[in-house]
């Protein structure tokens, strides 16, 4: 505890006020009044600062909160590193919540606006929306027209979460089947995990780098818009592989049997690495964010 130290003059001020006051007690009794009023009003005033300061805090904005809490899920996370169970719903729970005007987007938006095809048949532009990228995690928003189409993909060494805003969505995902033989260096056997259309309001979806559905492919039934968040990010666009998927009747070896049930067969299928990009990996377009603030 610090004490303050006055002038010389202002002491010799204040001994000059008490005698004075000693001499006239009406004098005492008013300044005690006036002192007192002042006081009150000091106080007052200091608990309306307080509140005006404190009020913003009360009021962070949901991206804002998203992008707090990634940071604290992400904070001791790598390629392969899932947080832990509790982190993810925790995140999943901020997840859950978010509204399209929560970043700023309608559905009205030219983003989502119908296209025709094109000639050689690919599907029609699609907007990424750029949150937020660090060493541990990015955030983003795939803005798809009708009909557009984010390719069979992977994400290895990832945990992502995906949040459809709004929208009906197509979600085709596959896991690989442990220890299987491979066809050929470049044709692995997979599990189906999800073949399923979801539409807004609905929870989040995870992929976590080895099950959960880590291959997935995107399409639109109608505009959509859907919150991704990575942990770690792609290090490299090049660590992203496209994929071609087969039934499993139509790639099946010859020399084993690897699934005797036709039930069994139809939750697998062969997913063959892509030479070349797909059409639709070129058709994704950068656009600048112009929703809430996500960091200071």
């Amino acid at each position: 505890m610090g004490f303050e130290m006055k002038p010389e003059k202002d002491v010799l001020e204040l001994i000059s006020t008490k005698n004075q006051c000693k001499a006239n007690p009406n004098s005492v009794n008013n300044k005690k009044k006036k002192k007192n009023k002042n006081k009150k009003s000091k106080k007052m005033m200091m608990t309306w600062r307080r509140k005006k300061i404190d009020s913003p805090a009360d009021e962070i904005t949901p991206v804002r909160r998203l992008f707090n809490t990634c940071k604290q899920v992400f904070s001791d996370c790598g390629p392969g590193v899932v947080p832990s169970l509790d982190k993810i719903q925790q995140l999943r729970d901020i997840l859950d919540n978010m509204k399209p005007e929560d970043v700023g987007l309608t559905p009205t938006m030219p983003y989502f606006r119908p296209t025709v095809r094109t000639e050689n048949g690919s599907s029609p532009p699609i907007t990424y929306l750029h949150l937020h990228e660090c060493a541990q995690f990015s955030i983003g928003i795939f803005c798809l027209p009708p009909s557009g189409v984010i390719p069979l993909h992977n994400h290895p060494g990832m945990t992502v979460f995906s949040k459809i805003l709004f929208g009906t969505m197509h979600i085709k995902s596959y896991d690989w089947v442990v220890d299987a033989p491979m066809r050929d260096p470049k044709t692995r056997l997979a599990k189906l995990k999800v073949d399923s259309t979801f539409t807004a309001p609905c929870n989040a979806s995870i992929l976590y780098p080895e099950d959960g559905g880590n291959m997935h492919r995107f399409t639109a039934e109608t505009a959509c818009a859907v919150l991704d968040v990575l942990g770690p990010p792609y290090s490299n666009p090049e660590d992203c592989t496209y994929f071609l998927d087969f039934p499993f009747d139509k790639l099946s070896l010859e020399d084993e049997e690897i699934l005797r049930s036709e039930e069994e067969k139809e939750g697998y299928a062969w997913l063959q690495e892509r030479d070349d990009k797909p059409e639709d990996h070129t058709n994704v377009v950068g656009a600048l964010y112009r929703g809430p603030k996500v960091e200071d």
